[in-house]
Parts: C-alpha cells; sequence; structure tokens
C-alpha cells in the first residue's frame, strides 16, 4: 500500500503546511498500518511533476517525458490536502488549476483519490468551479472541514461524504514550555498591501493591541507562524521590525519546528493570531485562541467547534477593540478544552472511511 500525501508534509516554511502534514500521517498511519506514506509540496516536487505552470503539466500529460503518470500509477492513494484552503481560486487561478490538474491525472493513472478534511472554496470564477467540479466528482471521498465547505461541494454537485474539522486534531499533544502569558501571531501576508485586507488598517489593529496589552500589564511575545524563506509573505521579518519598533517592551519566538511551535503555544495563556492554523495549533492543545480573521475560511470551521472568538478584518469596524474584548471573555481555558475535544471527536470518523476505499 502507497499513499501520496499531496500539498503538505514537514519541510515547508508554513507550520500550517506541516500541521497538515503531521495530521495527515498520524491519521493515514493508523488507518492503514501497513501503507508507505510519500509527501508532495511545492518545497520538494518531484521530478515526474513539472507544475511550474498548468500548461507544462497538460504538455508532460501528451508527452510523457518526465514519466508522470507511471509516477503516479505507483500509488494506491491519493491524500489531496489542498494545504488546507487552496481548494479554491481566491489565491489564483494559477494556483487552483496546477493542484486540480495534479488530482485529475492522478485519477486518470488508476489512483484512488481522496480530499482529505480541508475548505472547499469560495470559487469566484468560471473556470474555478468547473475544476472544482471536475475534481469533486472525481474523488473517491470528500471531507468538508466546515460546514460552509460541504454547502460549496453540495452546491457544485457532489456533497462531502463527512463533515469534519481539521487535520490539526490528529496530532497527538505536545509538552508543554516556554510559560509565555500572550502569542502574538503578526501576518506576514496581511501586513503587506494585498487583495485579502485593508493593510494599513490591519497595522494600526496589531499596534492597538500591543500597547493595550502592555498597558494592562500583559506579557506579549511574537510568534511567527509561517518560518523565513524567499517567500516574501512570511512572518519572521515583520516579527523583527516589531519588537524593535516597541524597543524590548515584547518578545519574540521564532520556533525551530512544527514541534517546537506547538510545545510553546501549549505552555501559553493565550494565543492571538492572523494564521488560522496559529489558532487551531492552540485550541487543539487547550490553549484559548483570538482569531483575526481575512478569509471564510475561519469562522465556519470554529463554529462548529463551538468557539466564538474569531474577528472578521474584513467586516469588524474596529478590530482591534473587538480582539481587546474577546481576551476578556471569561472562562476562556476551560470553552478552548471543550473545542479540542469538539475537534478530535469530529475527526474520528475519518480512518474508517479511508480504510474502506483501498
Amino acid at each position: 500500500m502507497r499513499v501520496l500525501v499531496g500539498w503538505a508534509g514537514d519541510s515547508s516554511p508554513n507550520l500550517g503546511v506541516r500541521a497538515l502534514g503531521r495530521g495527515s500521517a498520524d491519521l493515514l498511519r493508523a488507518a492503514l498500518p501497513e501503507a508507505t506514506i510519500e509527501f508532495m509540496d511545492f518545497g520538494s516536487r518531484p521530478a515526474a511533476l513539472p507544475w511550474g505552470r498548468p500548461r507544462s503539466l497538460i504538455r508532460e500529460r501528451l508527452t510523457g517525458r518526465a514519466g508522470m503518470m507511471e509516477w503516479l500509477g505507483r500509488f494506491d492513494l491519493f491524500w489531496d490536502t489542498r494545504s488546507g484552503d487552496s481548494f479554491a481560486d481566491i489565491y489564483g487561478i494559477q494556483r487552483h488549476a496546477k493542484m486540480s490538474l495534479v488530482h485529475e491525472f492522478a485519477v486518470q493513472a488508476g489512483v484512488a483519490a481522496v480530499l482529505a478534511p480541508q475548505t472547499i472554496g469560495p470559487f469566484e470564477t468560471r473556470r474555478g468551479r468547473l475544476l472544482a467540479q471536475r475534481n469533486l466528482r472525481r474523488s473517491a471521498l470528500v471531507f468538508a472541514r466546515d460546514p460552509a465547505s460541504a454547502r460549496a461541494a453540495e452546491d457544485l454537485g457532489r456533497p462531502a461524504d463527512r463533515l469534519t474539522t481539521d487535520l490539526v486534531f490528529g496530532i497527538s499533544q505536545p509538552t508543554p514550555s516556554g510559560g509565555h502569558d500572550v502569542l502574538l501571531n503578526v501576518s506576514g501576508l496581511l501586513w503587506k498591501e494585498s487583495d485579502h485586507v485593508d493593510h494599513a488598517s490591519y497595522r494600526d489593529a496589531v499596534r492597538t493591541i500591543i500597547s493595550r496589552l502592555l498597558e494592562d500589564g500583559r506579557r506579549v511575545t511574537l510568534l511567527p507562524h509561517v518560518l523565513d524563506s524567499h517567500d516574501p509573505d512570511n512572518d519572521v521579518p515583520v516579527s523583527h521590525a516589531l519588537r524593535d519598533e516597541y524597543d524590548g517592551r515584547i518578545g519574540l519566538h521564532v520556533p525551530a519546528d512544527l514541534d517546537d511551535a506547538r510545545a510553546v503555544i501549549a505552555g501559553a495563556d493565550l494565543v492571538i493570531g492572523a494564521r488560522m492554523h496559529a489558532c487551531l495549533n492552540a485550541l487543539s492543545t487547550g490553549t484559548p485562541a483570538v482569531a483575526m480573521a481575512y478569509s471564510r475560511k475561519f469562522q465556519p470551521l470554529m463554529a462548529e467547534l463551538d468557539w466564538p472568538h474569531v474577528v472578521s478584518l474584513a467586516q469588524s469596524t474596529d478590530a482591534a477593540a473587538d480582539v481587546l474584548r474577546a481576551v476578556q471573555a471569561p472562562e476562556l481555558t476551560e470553552r478552548a478544552r471543550r473545542a479540542m475535544a469538539r475537534g478530535q471527536e469530529l475527526l474520528a470518523p475519518v480512518g474508517e472511511l479511508v480504510g474502506g476505499v483501498v
């Protein structure tokens, strides 16, 4: 039994992608004990998959020069994570098309393709919807990690087989470390001008949150969740700049890896984060998290966990004030532990269903 895990692994600078890889591996090894698991991601591209552009994949399908179809055909299962939130066209049609073509060609090679627990949609273009419909209909199983995604799949004509949650809830519990008070994850993606949110308003909100927390006597430590890399959207440069701006009044912890990040998060009193998996890593370890949401993927997933502390950066008229109110909410830790248990419960049936398709 050979399994290809797509778009996740342990080498990405994005710790959310690493969490998807770890959660996938743990779930699949439990469901398929004899399986050999191989990872494929943008940071570890197999030579047989020339995905520089979608047309490169199409050319390879026609010519077979790199051996793509033979390579894909060696696997019994393609576990397609789409990096958790990339089964959508909001990050650009090129990304969506590349991932969709790999899924399609895996099916053509005779591999059972499963859309792992993930966000489905939004699809804002006709081409994006057509690609999504094709992948959904060709999938042996489809898992939606929130109700909005389940509705999106149904609207495209292929309902999800199970409403579940994020794979991070399948990772074993870390040993807490660090003893931090408030961990603040500042997104390098949102700090710069983009199509996601007004970056100037986001910057103002972050600075207001830091200043108010310090005034209240809280200890603030910055926690990058996308590590330093050639990608300018990583969280490390802005974290260093903010620490310098506050002249030593706030701390900075750059995680060595996913295990380090989860241990530090588990040892903190609270996480405030704009990267969704910074917040999910927190809730999956029973640590309260206030999410500063920049897309549709946050709220429905966390609502299914009965976790209400999500501030929409697009809809809030005063995001900093809303975050600070959430910080003061009663019974945060008790409710976070219930969210952790709920996530584990929602994810539990996935392995049994996967075992039935291979």
